[in-house]
């Protein structure tokens, strides 16, 4: 039984025709991994309660009418993906990519830039300040390099791929119209006409692989079977960011109530390829006879290698709006709470596919390159609330702690050029429904001030996995948990000037990754190959801002 513990990688070989947004998209872009400032990092955004950091106006709003001055702040920053990736075992047996592969993305970041004005309205009581704020902050980077490799010497690829296309005619193989869904699956038709596949038998919709060879029995039955040995190499990269651009109002009520609003703008892009290659270890165990059109002898040649590749990018803009408050009912304790309105986010996505086969003798050398297709939809992420509580020691330091929920089972897909959504609604939009639910988070950070210009933070964060799956007709939530750990200094001068610097680890559940689906042929099972990833990430920061 395959792992259900964290989302199943992308299997290469079940992409159909068209665009295919599935549940996990709408996961990965509706998620906030709330990046910010320095300091807002390096006390886990555990910021409902405290507010007066231009990080934390993107967990609540009235955090920009705490703070009796104007600002401006930027903060670049480090982001460093660092995955081990490695096979697991099968019936206590190597099933491929038994190899442990470390490997890491290190990319420049811009988490946080701008600026809150604060307006004086002169009055001892009521609405004693304004705040007006342009903020953009990073909620979510996309930084992933995935290597595994192996050798297997049961299962391949191009068996799968043939598995998965048997039932479907010769005449569908066609590199043709990107958006028409009578044709089979542009993995298919990429390997069909990379000579990945074939023809066996005397059907005309029944396939196998080139790593594979058969025969028939004492009853006339096929029995196919992998010729020989495979080296196996699987790779996987994704980039991109998300950013929330912030026009923010604040409103200070006899510095003991605060009100803000943020109108959102959301910037999305996104970009995924995976690919898999499989390289013979003995040439000579695949060989391989080709009919010779003019009626002469057959040509015979050895397969070498091939490689498939599969990528696709999106990029998009939403807008939401969210609502907080931060109430300081006495001396020291600080109660705020926020709620984000459903995000509405137009996407242009794009998908294509490649394919090449290599053998001994290069005549018969074979690629393919699907044209590039395109799609544009809607996607509706969910309402999110969060509430916090913070204590303040006087100027020595504080506490804070945060939770925020949101509920996934509401992400909807929408078409754009019409109302008709029942095509997503009996299809993603059910799995939606089925198979995501609440995803809790829990924030909690520290700061303490030894010198009036020096702060030392430290924060966590717990994030649960809103993912579903049901075991023996029960569903049960997906054990998959995220967790950040922040530590940070600041720096205040006597002046306007401050810096502060912040560090962030953050361990991901492992991650389950099949390359290829599993396959079967008469009573043989084969499976795929199951790779585990295990993640690390890790932020490093410097915001540099202005108080005035």
């Amino acid at each position: 039984m395959k792992k259900t513990a964290i989302t199943i990688g992308i299997c290469l070989i079940v992409s159909s025709a068209a665009a295919q947004e599935t549940m996990h998209d709408a996961l990965n872009f509706s998620e906030n991994n709330y990046f910010g400032t320095a300091r807002s990092v390096a006390m886990g955004n555990a910021f409902t309660a405290l507010g007066g950091d231009l990080g934390g106006i993107s967990i609540n709003p009235a955090g920009s009418a705490v703070a009796n001055y104007s600002q401006a702040t930027i903060t670049p920053s480090l982001n460093i993906s660092v995955s081990s990736a490695q096979g697991t075992r099968w019936n206590g047996e190597a099933n491929g990519f038994e190899r442990l592969m470390k490997n890491s993305s290190t990319r420049f970041t811009l988490p946080n830039i701008g600026m809150t004005l604060n307006f004086d309205t002169h009055r001892l009581s009521g609405l004693r300040n304004i705040s007006v704020g342009f903020i953009v902050n990073g909620s979510s980077y996309f930084n992933d390099n995935v290597i595994a490799r192996g050798s297997n010497a049961n299962t391949s690829f191009m068996g799968a791929l043939a598995y998965n296309t048997s039932g479907w005619d010769i005449s569908d193989l066609t590199m043709s119209d990107p958006y028409n869904n009578s044709y089979a699956p542009w993995a298919s038709i990429a390997g069909w006409e990379a000579g990945l596949i074939s023809l066996y038998g005397s059907s005309n919709n029944e396939y196998i692989g080139t790593s594979e060879s058969y025969y028939t029995d004492d009853s006339g039955n096929y029995i196919i079977k992998q010729s020989g040995p495979l080296d196996q190499n699987y790779g996987r990269t994704q980039s991109g960011s998300k950013y929330d651009c912030l026009i923010n109002l604040g409103l200070n009520f006899s510095d003991r109530l605060y009100f803000g609003v943020n109108l959102g703008i959301t910037s999305l892009n996104y970009a995924y390829r995976d690919w898999i290659s499989e390289i013979a270890q003995n040439p000579e165990d695949f060989r391989l006879q080709f009919q010779n059109p003019d009626g002469g002898p057959d040509d015979v040649t050895y397969f070498s290698d091939m490689n498939f590749n599969y990528q696709y990018g999106v990029s998009g803009v939403g807008i939401y709006g969210k609502f907080g408050f931060i109430a300081k009912p006495f001396a020291g304790l600080r109660i705020g709470g926020a709620v984000q309105t459903p995000t509405s986010t137009m996407i242009k996505q794009w998908w294509s596919y490649s394919a090449a086969s290599y053998y001994t003798d290069s005549e018969f050398n074979a690629s393919s390159e699907s044209p590039e297709g395109q799609y544009k939809y809607r996607l509706i992420s969910p309402f999110r609330f969060n509430v916090g509580l913070a204590y303040t020691f006087g100027n020595f330091g504080l506490i804070s702690a945060d939770y925020e929920m949101c509920d996934y089972s509401g992400m909807r897909y929408r078409e754009t050029v019409s109302n008709d959504n029942s095509y997503y609604d009996d299809g993603v939009n059910a799995d939606i429904m089925e198979y995501m639910g609440v995803s809790h988070m829990f924030r909690a950070g520290i700061e303490i001030k030894p010198a009036p210009v020096l702060a030392i933070r430290a924060g966590y964060t717990l994030a649960t996995s809103p993912e579903r799956y049901y075991e023996d007709n029960v569903k049960k939530t997906v054990k998959a948990n995220r967790s950040s750990f922040a530590a940070g200094l600041g720096y205040s001068s006597n002046g306007s000037f401050f810096a502060d610097l912040a560090f962030r680890a953050t361990k991901y559940a492992n991650e389950y990754i099949y390359p290829y689906s599993d396959y079967i042929f008469g009573e043989d099972y084969f499976p795929s190959p199951e790779i585990v990833n295990r993640k690390w990430a890790y932020d490093i920061m410097l915001t540099i801002g202005f108080r005035f």
